[in-house]
């Protein structure tokens, strides 16, 4: 057994213990309060809190760091992302596995990975991070898109099963996906974390509404277009409301352009929405309404998204940015949204999180200023990654 004494304990599930202990025995927390007397190791003047969640990644393009300038819509910015990226036979592996330690330093412990090739697979095997890992199938003019998802279980089926990387296939976003397909993936996935991008641009609503704009001539400039798409005349949520995928397991990623009936709709079926606000400037979607979202009730998460799209994977930075975005909102939900509720859209929440007695020992301590009175606040500041450890380390 060893018991932590520190400064300040966040167990996230309730309010931070200040000089409390929490006590872990072979990886697993045992207890977490107050300070009773006994032996401890003293931490000092730090917080000790849960390993973060990441909850929407792109690993295997993080050798596109530094690669595609930030753009002024996001069909341009992708337009240059596909230019680089068919300018390689694949992914390489090495800078996938520095941004997993990269992650795994700025105190990172659980990804939602979306990988459209499976590249990210063996680099997360060899590391310590968990992850959800999203086979992600583009097709909008598929002709059979029932054989596009069996070969994509085929090929998750073939990978060695281990418990903290867990597999599903998962659609990209509405206008890159076709309606079958949408259908298809739904069915194949139903009861599994299934994230899709979703209410990202603006011209993700124009395509929908009426079928034009920079999408549309994205997908006919790439040969992606289908003559026979009919435009759903609706917004993106009820589109795939439509097509059945809107419940408690669904990963709205990014939200940007959302209203509040739609995020309304997504709260009532206990959806989560993960928030990735500086990949969003980067790639010029747009600035998420992140005060609207908390106040909707929707399950909020947070992601960096991939380094094609953003300097860094720490997630504190992230946070850091929410809270300049949405400076009304209660530093522990915004705390909460990078640990337990990232946890839980991501199906590990009775693991990982929060500290409570029977979840994984994934603890990081943060370095604290002695004159700290607002611990959450604090925490929302921006920390770098040498000003925090593990505690398994």
């Amino acid at each position: 057994m060893t018991r932590y004494r520190a400064a300040w304990i966040v167990p996230i599930v309730r309010p931070p213990i200040r000089g409390g202990v929490v006590s872990v025995h072979r990886d697993v927390i045992v207890s977490v309060g107050e300070y009773d007397g006994g032996v401890a190791e003293d931490l000092g003047s730090v917080a000790v809190l849960p390993g973060l969640v990441n909850a929407h990644t792109h690993l295997e393009l993080s050798w596109m760091r530094g690669e595609v300038p930030p753009g002024q819509s996001m069909p341009a910015w992708a337009s240059a992302l596909i230019a680089r990226r068919r300018s390689v036979s694949a992914e390489p592996v090495e800078p996938i596995a520095d941004a997993i330690g990269e992650a795994r330093q700025s105190g990172t412990c659980l990804v939602g990975d979306v990988t459209n090739t499976l590249a990210t697979y063996e680099p997360l095997l060899d590391s310590v991070l968990s992850a959800a890992l999203f086979q992600e199938l583009i097709g909008f003019s598929a002709p059979d898109p029932d054989a596009l998802v069996r070969a994509a279980l085929d090929r998750i089926a073939g990978l060695m099963p281990v418990s903290w990387l867990r597999t599903s296939v998962v659609p990209h976003a509405p206008y890159s996906v076709s309606p079958g397909l949408l259908t298809a993936i739904a069915a194949a996935s139903r009861g599994k974390p299934l994230s899709v991008h979703l209410g990202e641009s603006r011209q993700e609503l124009q395509l929908l509404r009426d079928g034009t704009g920079e999408w549309r001539s994205l997908l006919d400039a790439v040969g992606a277009w289908n003559d026979g798409w009919i435009p759903p005349d609706c917004g993106p949520v009820e589109y795939v409301d439509r097509l059945g995928m809107v419940d408690e397991h669904l990963i709205a990623v990014h939200g940007v352009h959302c209203t509040d009936g739609e995020l309304a709709r997504l709260a009532s079926a206990r959806a989560t929405v993960v928030t990735c606000p500086r990949s969003n400037r980067w790639t010029g979607a747009g600035t998420p309404p992140v005060d609207r979202l908390y106040a909707s009730g929707v399950r909020v998460a947070i992601g960096t998204d991939s380094l094609a799209s953003v300097e860094d994977l720490n997630l504190f930075a992230e946070m850091a940015e929410v809270r300049r975005l949405a400076p009304s909102v209660p530093a522990a939900r915004i705390l909460e949204s990078a640990t337990l509720s990232g946890a839980e859209a991501l199906g590990f929440a009775s693991e990982l999180g929060s500290i409570e007695a029977g979840k994984r020992a994934q603890l990081i301590a943060v370095a604290l200023p002695d004159d700290v009175a607002d611990v959450e606040e604090y925490l929302l500041s921006g920390i770098e990654p040498d000003h925090l450890r593990w505690l398994d380390s």
